[in-house]
């Protein structure tokens, strides 16, 4: 009998590539992730790991036996979500996590209708980047995630998840100065450019969005929250790409130029969850909040 923690652990080693990463994120020592896959091995009574000095390569055998894991922790935990159905109320904790803007805009009147209607439940929130969120998701970290991607940074689907649309934003050009221009990415070919940290799903919207445009962009910031972004413009640093969520507080002397390029918000989690209670409580709750603040948003551009 294969036994599923380690069927896990093999899972996350397909994912995460090395075996000092599987530790660090399913908090283990790499020695004993390779003792667990090891004796994983002699259960599967195959070759699963192909070892050559410190790295590992995942054989064909063990290809198809993550596949088969997928199937097999999904339904894990659609059994617990079944049984969790027969509870009277509410309780225990919903890991949830988010990014900055969202966090201010969509997650806190969520959390306030979820304190409200589920008083017994222990809400705890973890403030990350979504392209971060799927691994925390499937390390059982979190247990639904706002992730997105923009138009010129498509997302692979995982496996491990599954998700659901949430919102979608126009996505803008801030800067002190705009003319008529065709094409406004363009007309800031030699200008600076303010973008995320290296590896976020902002800094990359910006490279390939400007690179759309015909050119590499000069970045000279970094910044992740858009109200520093928005003070850098203000302040003549630079011009950068904002999404709607990020532009509630703008400085007076910045105009934001809507772009065709959109951002996309996605409700993820453990794929077999999707009915457990708790998850259902807050799927109503941030798609109740989404719509709220999409509303909102119409309405104020309406005035």
């Amino acid at each position: 009998m294969l036994d599923v923690r380690r069927l896990r652990l093999l899972r996350e080693l397909a994912h995460r590539g090395t075996i000092t990463a599987v530790a660090e994120a399913l908090s283990y020592t790499p020695s004993a992730v390779s003792q667990q896959l090891t004796a994983l091995e002699r259960e599967a009574g195959v070759t699963l790991l192909e070892r050559t000095g410190r790295s590992v390569v995942l054989t064909p055998a063990a290809q198809r036996l993550v596949a088969h894991a997928e199937t097999i922790l999904a339904v894990l935990e659609q059994a617990t979500a079944e049984l969790a159905t027969a509870r009277t109320e509410l309780n225990g904790a919903l890991r949830i996590g988010a990014f900055p803007s969202a966090v201010r805009t969509i997650l806190s009147p969520a959390l306030v209708s979820l304190s409200r209607d589920h008083p017994h439940l222990e809400l705890l929130v973890t403030e990350l980047d979504p392209a971060l969120a799927p691994a925390a998701l499937r390390a059982d970290a979190l247990d639904i995630a706002l992730v997105q991607e923009y138009d010129y940074v498509p997302v692979d689907p995982d496996t491990a998840l599954d998700t659901e649309p949430l919102l979608e934003e126009t996505v803008y050009l801030a800067t002190l100065h705009h003319g008529p221009h065709t094409d406004p990415l363009a007309a800031h070919r030699i200008s600076p450019w303010i973008a995320g940290t290296p590896g976020t799903l902002c800094h990359a919207v910006t490279v390939r969005a400007c690179r759309a445009a015909g050119f590499t962009p000069r970045i000279r910031h970094h910044a992740d929250d858009f109200d520093t972004v928005l003070a850098l413009v203000a302040a003549g640093q630079g011009v950068a790409l904002v999404p709607e969520l990020g532009t509630l507080s703008v400085p007076a002397e910045v105009t934001l130029v809507p772009l065709p390029t959109r951002r996309r918000t996605h409700l993820a989690y453990r794929r077999g969850t999707a009915h457990h209670p708790v998850i259902t409580a807050a799927r109503a709750a941030l798609h109740t909040a989404a719509t709220a603040n999409h509303s909102t948003r119409l309405a104020a551009a309406n005035h």
